[in-house]
């Protein structure tokens, strides 16, 4: 006789083990399967040379709602850690996000916030269009063509994989520009790396919990639809409904992580590469999230890639077509009684990691 649980979770990335941990507080009788070797989803990291290495590109946890904040400190202790990434265009490097420190580089004459918002108002008018019809459209009008050309396009055409004139202006709803001189990428009012990395703080919340690894939900389907009261999905929404009405768009990453038998290779955790002839978009140097003296170094290049099937999907295509599309199996998802979809890749979404919390939460609200 097959044993029966409360809950099946399907992944045992963020939203499923959070979902997990507060199901266990609630005494439910649960079972989490991952179609991985680990647990941790994207935000797994794991040891290399005494480093914690990102091994799903680069994690930095940050948030205004001070629950959220406490809640992720009550299973690892957070380092101050500040995102400060930089920019380099061929031999020149830039401070992200624009902000003064880069627009004094950029231009020899401008040096107060009232000369860089001149600058930049000089190039939108030159540029002269008010309803931006794409992207690149979008952009020159919100920073002005230097900005423009040199951090934003480069970037923006490996990472999507088309020019910035073919991709629709929404992706750019807007770009930060701060006439300060502060190169903190966040506005958040908490930010930093979990001391020890993020597979620590995943350990936590499944304590206590049967997990089960390399397990494909997909390959016995059936069987593990029978092995719960309720399932929770935090896969792709439309593999789960056999792709019925045709698969749902995706960008992929490919990562190339190599040892360096040097103490400090950029001395930055993240340097982006914004120029189009570079074929990665980014660097991750992992021993600067939490500020490492070990011998050696890790790090790790960045290539954007096109999502095929049976690949990994990391950036949901959010433009009109699979919004459409994704509205259509959000009403199969929505007539399910016993499967509740999550995460993502459950929902289609692009999320920061608080978010993820906050939408499991809401999700836990409606559960048993």
């Amino acid at each position: 006789m097959k044993e029966m649980y409360d809950y099946l979770i399907v992944g045992s990335g963020l939203f499923g083990a959070v979902c997990a941990y507060e199901l266990k507080k609630r005494g439910k009788k649960l079972l989490v399967i991952e179609k991985r070797g680990h647990i941790g989803g994207n935000i797994y990291t794991e040891e290399v040379e005494g480093i914690n290495v990102h091994k799903y590109g680069a994690h930095i946890f940050h948030t205004s709602d001070k629950e959220v904040w406490d809640y992720m400190n009550s299973f690892a202790e957070f380092n101050h850690f500040v995102n400060s990434p930089i920019a380099r265009y061929h031999d020149e490097c830039y401070n992200l996000p624009f902000n003064m420190n880069t627009f004094t580089k950029l231009w020899r004459d401008v040096f107060t916030p009232a000369e860089a918002a001149a600058r930049i108002e000089e190039e939108r008018v030159q540029f002269g269009v008010t309803e931006p019809k794409n992207l690149e459209e979008q952009a020159i009008n919100l920073v002005g063509r230097t900005i423009y050309e040199k951090l934003v396009k480069g970037y923006t055409e490996k990472q999507w994989g088309r020019p910035c004139g073919e991709l629709p202006a929404f992706i750019i709803k807007r770009l930060p520009v701060r006439f300060t001189f502060d190169n903190n990428y966040f506005n958040d009012n908490y930010q930093g790396i979990p001391v020890g990395g993020y597979t620590g703080i995943i350990e936590k919340m499944l304590e206590g919990v049967p997990v089960r690894l390399n397990c494909d939900f997909f390959a016995d389907k059936e069987n593990y639809l029978n092995l719960a009261k309720k399932i929770i999905f935090t896969g792709p929404i439309d593999q789960y409904f056999g792709y019925c009405y045709g698969p749902l768009e995706y960008r992929s990453l490919r990562f190339e992580t190599e040892i360096l038998n040097i103490p400090n290779y950029q001395g930055n955790a993240v340097i982006n590469y914004t120029d189009a002839e570079t074929p990665f978009t980014r660097i991750i140097e992992h021993k600067h999230f939490e500020y490492g003296t070990q011998p050696k170094t890790v790090v790790t290049r960045e290539y954007p890639a096109a999502w095929k099937m049976g690949e990994e999907p990391y950036y949901p295509v959010n433009d009109g077509k699979n919004t459409r599309l994704y509205a259509q199996y959000r009403k199969l998802a929505e007539a399910q009684n016993k499967v509740i979809f999550g995460g993502r890749l459950g929902l289609y979404q692009y999320f920061d990691m608080d978010d993820v919390i906050l939408s499991a939460w809401n999700a836990l609200k409606e559960m048993e």
